[in-house]
């Protein structure tokens, strides 16, 4: 059986590149294609050794800083790889890889991050956020995302088959594509993520600093609380804007490397996530080291984390992106701190393991693939 691999873009290491490490895992003979692929030779090792075909964008100018602006070109680009050859085709996609064109007696097996989310529900937030909305080019975006939905519901049509990283996104796919989707959690690699043996006096968040992620909010939280210290970890383009809401007690450490990321998860008191996420790897890793979570009551943290009227809580959730809702989530944590023990987080946090993932993918895929040879 000849397998082929699409994801969107390859350019940093987030969650759904280590996603792809594990669907690399899972078919180790499969080829692998990418819209561009511009990682760091440093951290290539997430390939596995492969090699990527890539489509006509990474050739063009300032693509590898500026690859996002060409968007508009993506479904063209993605529709121009050659997967004929293959049997089984698996993409995963959180933009255009589900669009990769197939015919009938192939099977294409979609593991969808998210619906495009500045294409749909998000579209006005996207177009808020950009400053896209006070400007006149604004008009030419708004049709662009109406092309692109176009697109993007009738690529739909050439998956065989969905699956979702949570409850939450299989809810979105069901009200985009009127499709249903098969629920497979999203792998952590707990074995890098052990508790930590002791507690340090700090709060940490980590993420890309882009506006949906909230992190300025969670600075802006801090900035009446003097006594409390908050560490960010990561970088993005509100760096600047963010370090300029910064007080005394927010420390910004930038792009770390996943050992430092993971030494400061062991030592915090509590992670803070802030964002409406499709899933969300971090608070998972977090709680693998034995921290609890602070977070935000919507999205994919209501699937992984346990809040206080759980049996066994492991975090405490706030319900409006605000900097009171989130003072107030940092009360109540404190107040109830004895609970969130690091046994209860290790614990939740042990069914996300990459094991998991692969078994439960790797079923499922067969299940279908043996479902279509029975109906050829």
């Amino acid at each position: 059986m000849k397998t082929a691999i699409i994801c969107d873009w390859l350019v940093t290491i987030g969650g759904a590149e280590k996603v792809l490490r594990q669907l690399l895992e899972c078919y180790p003979d499969a080829d692998l294609f990418a819209v561009v692929d511009f990682i760091d030779n440093d951290k290539r090792d997430i390939l596995l050794g492969k090699s990527v075909k890539t489509t006509f964008i990474q050739q063009l100018p300032f693509a590898k800083k500026y690859y996002r602006h060409y968007l508009p070109l993506m479904p063209l680009a993605i529709e121009q790889l050659d997967v004929s050859a293959y049997d089984l085709i698996i993409s995963s996609s959180h933009a255009v890889a589900k669009g990769i064109m197939t015919g009938p007696d192939q099977v294409h097996v979609s593991y969808v991050h998210s619906p495009m989310r500045y294409a749909w529900d998000l579209q006005h937030q996207y177009l808020r956020e950009t400053g896209l909305d006070k400007k006149k080019i604004g008009y030419l975006a708004r049709y662009f995302l109406h092309k692109l939905r176009l697109w993007d519901l009738r690529s739909a049509n050439s998956v065989d088959h969905f699956a979702a990283n949570s409850h939450f996104i299989a809810k979105r796919i069901l009200k985009t594509y009127r499709r249903h989707a098969e629920v497979i959690y999203p792998p952590i690699d707990i074995t890098q993520c052990k508790p930590g043996t002791h507690k340090e006096d700090f709060y940490l968040t980590a993420s890309r600093l882009v506006p949906y992620k909230k992190i300025d909010l969670i600075v802006e939280s801090f900035d009446s609380m003097p006594d409390k210290k908050l560490i960010v970890i990561g970088d993005g383009p509100d760096f600047a804007k963010i370090k300029r809401k910064a007080g005394k007690n927010v420390e910004l450490l930038g792009y770390q490397s996943n050992e430092i990321l993971i030494s400061h998860l062991q030592r915090a008191k509590a992670f803070i996530f802030a964002a409406e996420e499709d899933f969300g790897l971090v608070p998972v890793e977090a709680q693998s080291c034995g921290t609890p979570i602070i977070a935000y009551g919507k999205g994919g943290a209501l699937e992984t984390v346990c809040g206080l009227a759980h049996k066994n809580p492991t975090g405490v959730f706030f319900y409006h992106q605000t900097v009171t809702a989130i003072q107030s989530a940092i009360a109540e944590f404190e107040q109830n701190a004895a609970k969130l023990t690091i046994e209860n987080c290790t614990a939740n946090a042990a069914q996300f393991s990459p094991e998991q993932f692969r078994e439960k993918f790797k079923n499922f895929v067969r299940e279908k693939m043996n479902h279509a040879a029975l109906t050829k």
